[in-house]
C-alpha cells in the first residue's frame, strides 16, 4: 500500500517571510543541486508575494509559487519534470511538490468567478477563492478515480492502454461517475474495458495524483464470469498474467505498481523489478 507521510502539517496562512519554496513551472518543479552535483533538493529562501502557504515540514514553512509566463526560475535552480524526481527527492518533498502542483493550478484557474466573471480573492482562513461580487466560493476539486487489480486463479488482469505512448501493461482504472459508489465504479469500469464480471471488491489504498487532479482509490477484486473482451478505444491488449511471467509494468511511482507488487508478494514472488 502507498505509505502515508506524516512529517508534513498542512496550513492555510503564515506570517513567515522565508521558507522552503516549491516553485512550479508547467508540470515541473524547480530544484537546486549542491556544489559539485549530487541529489536535487527543494531550495529555501525569501517568499515571493504571490506564493501560497502550504504548511510545515518538520517545523519549516513551505510555500508554493507558480512561475508566470516569461518568469525565470529562481537563481540556482532548474525546472525538472516532477515525474522524473520520484525517487530522487525525499518522499515528503515529492508529496508536497504534488500538493503544490495541484494547488497552484487551482489558484491560477479560479482567479475569476465561474458564475459572474468578477475577480476572486484568496481566504486567510480556508483554502477557497471567493468572488468579490457575488460571494461564490471556488474550492480545490479532486476527481476521484478507481484503480483495481482483478485476480483469477492466481493470475492478474493487466492491460495496455490504447492511448498511452509507453508500451507497458497496468491495472484497469477509470473516473467515478456522479451518483456512483466506488465499488459500483470498479465493477462498471472492469466490465466496460475488459468485458468481465467481478466479485469480492476490497479497498486497497489511495494515492493523490496531481498530474490529472485526481485521487486514485485502489481496490482488489476477483473474477466472477466472462471472457476478456477489450474495449478497443481504451485497451490495446489485455490478458491474465501469473506473478512470475509479468509483462513490462509501470515504474515504482503509482498505486498501480503497488497493486501489482502486492499481487506478486502474495504469491511468493520477487517485487524488485
Amino acid at each position: 500500500m502507498v505509505s502515508e507521510r506524516v512529517a508534513f502539517t498542512p496550513g492555510i496562512s503564515s506570517t513567515a517571510t522565508e521558507g522552503r519554496l516549491y516553485v512550479i513551472s508547467g508540470q515541473s518543479l524547480c530544484v537546486a543541486y549542491a556544489a559539485g552535483g549530487g541529489e536535487p533538493h527543494v531550495p529555501a529562501g525569501p517568499v515571493p508575494r504571490s506564493a501560497i502557504y502550504l504548511g510545515e515540514l518538520a517545523g519549516e514553512p513551505c510555500f508554493a509559487h507558480l512561475l508566470a509566463d516569461g518568469e525565470a526560475a529562481p537563481e540556482g535552480t532548474d525546472p525538472i519534470a516532477l515525474r522524473q524526481l520520484f525517487g530522487a527527492l525525499p518522499d515528503d518533498d515529492f508529496g508536497i511538490a504534488g500538493r503544490a502542483l495541484g494547488i497552484t493550478a487551482w489558484d491560477r484557474d479560479h482567479r475569476h468567478c465561474g458564475r459572474c466573471g468578477a475577480p476572486t480573492e484568496r481566504s486567510a482562513t480556508e483554502r477557497v477563492r471567493t468572488c468579490s461580487r457575488c460571494g461564490f466560493g471556488a474550492y480545490p476539486r479532486l476527481s476521484p478515480a478507481i484503480i483495481a487489480l482483478v485476480e483469477r486463479d492466481g493470475r492478474a488482469l493487466l492491460a495496455r492502454n490504447a492511448r498511452f505512448p509507453l508500451p507497458f501493461f497496468s491495472t484497469l482504472a477509470g473516473f467515478v461517475e456522479v451518483g456512483e459508489s466506488l465499488e459500483a465504479a470498479v465493477a462498471r469500469e472492469i466490465h466496460e474495458e475488459a468485458g468481465i464480471a467481478i466479485t469480492d471488491v476490497r479497498y486497497f489504498g489511495s494515492q493523490p495524483w496531481p498530474f490529472t487532479g485526481s485521487l486514485m482509490i485502489g481496490f482488489t477484486a476477483r473474477w466472477a464470469s466472462g471472457d476478456i473482451v477489450a474495449e478497443p478505444s481504451e485497451i490495446a491488449d489485455a490478458d491474465w498474467f501469473p506473478p512470475d511471467q509479468l509483462p513490462r509494468i509501470p515504474p515504482k511511482l503509482s498505486i498501480a505498481r503497488e497493486l501489482i507488487d502486492d499481487f506478486v508478494r502474495r504469491h511468493g514472488g520477487d517485487t524488485g523489478m
